[in-house]
């Protein structure tokens, strides 16, 4: 087990679920409830992630984000270092390509909120942002807990981005994707068996809870 390449994969997870997810709740909010002109345009900017092959948008991304670009020139000479190739280099990619698994989960959840139970806590005199907080949420968590599983679990398993935006530094971008490929690569099926077990679990712990918080929005949008 390459424990260096676990811990960071776990870090990259927690601090994508961590930055993600406030603003994805507020997407996945406007998206469900508001309809405007382009609304069908910006879900399907949503979804792309889900379509494009990794290794695409990987390079997409490094090259919006290379010392070449403004973004990049101007992150480098704040911080001293390129933004390509850093572990916050790959936290920013892992934000982008977990998007649409963070809102659409979500999305469902507040579309299965019923319209009167909002009109309701308004007419018996609560702020939209009490709405939200004390009605919309509450109601809406299964689409929450399964953005949040999903999320994780695809931050843990992600390779293509991963290589393309943030290399193979040990301790800084070597996820344990990328150290799965490694073990392989060098003929160490133990250790690449191990390490895939690992993102197995991760896996099916992802999909068994978005099965059953899917169920419960069903049950309650039924």
């Amino acid at each position: 087990m390459d424990w260096p390449a676990l811990l960071l994969s776990l870090k990259l997870s927690a601090w994508t679920v961590v930055l993600l997810l406030p603003m994805a709740v507020l997407a996945a909010r406007e998206l469900a409830w508001r309809r405007f002109a382009g609304s069908a345009w910006v879900e399907a900017l949503v979804a792309l992630p889900l379509v494009l092959p990794p290794t695409v948008l990987g390079y997409y991304l490094l090259t919006l984000f290379g010392g070449a670009t403004a973004i990049g020139h101007a992150y480098q000479s704040l911080v001293g270092r390129p933004l390509a190739f850093s572990f916050e280099g790959l936290l920013l990619a892992s934000v982008i390509f977990n998007i649409p698994f963070a809102v659409q989960p979500m999305q469902q959840a507040f579309k299965a909120v019923p319209e009167d139970v909002r009109e309701a806590a308004w007419c018996s005199g609560m702020s939209r942002w009490r709405t939200f907080r004390l009605v919309e949420l509450p109601l809406a968590w299964p689409g929450m807990v399964s953005a949040l599983a999903l999320t994780f679990a695809h931050t843990m398993g992600e390779f293509g981005v991963v290589l393309m935006m943030g290399g193979n530094i040990p301790g800084e971008t070597k996820t344990i994707a990328i150290a799965i490929y490694d073990r392989v690569q060098a003929f160490d099926e133990r250790s690449a068996g191990i390490m895939s077990a690992v993102l197995l679990v991760f896996a099916l712990f992802a999909i068994a809870m978005v099965h059953v918080y899917s169920a419960k929005v069903g049950r309650r949008h039924g």
